[in-house]
């Protein structure tokens, strides 16, 4: 190329780039971002956080409620692209068979301090459950039951391991199956009518954190007790969608964050309106979150942000 070509095509390059043309920072193939919400109403709130931010940055957030197996095996198949739920250590069998292929991916840790196992009211307790193993000496009292939340997630699994499990003494007794919000209901009403139940809990959650419950000991290596909630998404996405990818690795949340936006989600609240109100309070959790990041096609993600939240 000659040396006038040269100064013809930088001069033109330069007239491109000022003319205020963006470059698209990820492909037109990663515009929809298909994630996962399991129906726990944590989930839910980390989803519409989310899908609110990824919206304000030009995507297309797709949220499908999905059962925990049907999420793992929907990421392989390249059917669902983010998975903010893996809870663990709880959920390594849910997840191993993907890890150890490859096709799921774990990219960062969005929560710690987090707790998961079977909690019984405070007063069942002190009345002698204080252990897994004591659960089975008070059959009756526990009408041979304990609560779970919907079939097939990790928690209800664990469970029913324990149950079929002759050392720990539950022989006779059945897990009811049902939604977060049905085995909420049980439990209150119960623990009204000073009853004794024994149900799948967690941290954070506004309504468990303010019951008088009592997580039993003795549930050895499980899965349930202290936990860590980590990000997973489909084999290569950060490498296809780099941009989304770095925004997904990037959200970190707190247990008061969502404590507080699941309770306004168990008011009747939607997800995204809450995260868009908890986002307009809290602006300055999000500047973390949009390091390295921009709009889809290119823009300040920053200003794209305040721009869709009216900041």
């Amino acid at each position: 190329m000659s040396r006038m070509n040269s100064l013809a095509a930088g001069l033109g390059l330069a007239a491109f780039l000022s003319s205020g043309v963006a470059f698209a920072a990820d492909p037109e193939s990663c515009k929809e971002v298909r994630l996962s919400d399991v129906g726990w109403t944590d989930i839910q709130a980390t989803t519409g956080v989310a899908s609110v931010l990824l919206e304000a940055l030009g995507y297309e957030p797709d949220v499908k409620v999905l059962s925990v197996p049907v999420t793992y095996a929907s990421l392989k198949n390249n059917d669902l692209d983010v998975f903010l739920g893996n809870w663990m250590p709880s959920m390594t069998a849910d997840i191993k068979e993907y890890t150890d292929e490859g096709s799921v991916e774990t990219i960062s840790q969005n929560l710690e301090g987090a707790g998961y196992g079977i909690v019984v009211p405070t007063y069942v307790a002190e009345g002698g459950v204080k252990s897994l193993k004591d659960i089975g000496k008070f059959k009756d009292k526990f009408n041979g039951k304990m609560y779970g939340i919907e079939a097939g997630n990790d928690g209800n699994r664990i469970m029913l391991d324990m149950i079929a499990d002759p050392e720990n003494g539950l022989d006779g007794f059945d897990l009811v199956e049902s939604s977060e919000a049905g085995m909420l209901t049980q439990a209150e009403q119960s623990m009204k009518n000073n009853e004794w139940i024994a149900f799948l809990g967690w941290t954070p959650h506004p309504i468990m954190g303010e019951m008088k419950i009592t997580y039993l000991d003795g549930m050895g290596d499980s899965g349930f007790g202290a936990a860590t909630v980590h990000t997973n998404v489909r084999k290569g996405y950060l490498e296809e969608c780099p941009n989304a990818g770095k925004f997904i690795g990037n959200l970190k949340f707190t247990l008061s964050m969502e404590n507080e936006m699941m309770d306004e989600i168990l008011k009747g609240g939607d997800a995204n309106t809450v995260a868009t109100a908890w986002l307009k309070a809290n602006p300055d959790a999000i500047t973390p979150w949009l390091e390295g990041v921009t709009t889809f096609d290119g823009g300040d993600a920053s200003a794209a942000v305040k721009s869709a939240l009216g900041m």
